[in-house]
């Protein structure tokens, strides 16, 4: 299932432990055609960019990086399955991996606001 994300917000509900985004964080996510793009920041985070395509079902392929508090880059890939609430909000379900720092993976959660 197709859905298009030109200028919607998103804020992290839920993280795993050894992740660096938190209920502060903001996501502005963009769309053209299949490529989806979002800067987010808020929390442990300074400034960090997402890059990715919408796959066939809607399933979101991702990259990010990102500039921490500590003034560390992190890098990263994620999964990001869509679940369309009864409100017409999405929220996706993520599973990610970190490819700096310690290469550990996660599970995290975001809401469209």
């Amino acid at each position: 299932m197709k859905y298009h994300l030109e200028g919607k917000v998103f804020r992290s509900l839920a993280n795993s432990e050894n992740g660096e985004v938190g209920a502060d964080t903001v996501f502005y996510y963009h769309q053209q055609g299949d490529m989806i793009w979002a800067d987010y920041s808020g929390g442990q985070i300074k400034k960090g960019h997402l890059m990715g395509k919408m796959l066939d079902g809607g399933l979101l392929e991702l990259q990010y990086h990102h500039v921490n508090t500590s003034g560390q880059l992190m890098a990263g890939t994620c999964t990001s399955t869509p679940e369309h609430l009864d409100n017409g909000k999405i929220k996706f379900k993520e599973e990610w991996q970190w490819h700096s720092g310690d290469q550990s993976s996660g599970y995290s959660e975001i809401i469209e606001v």
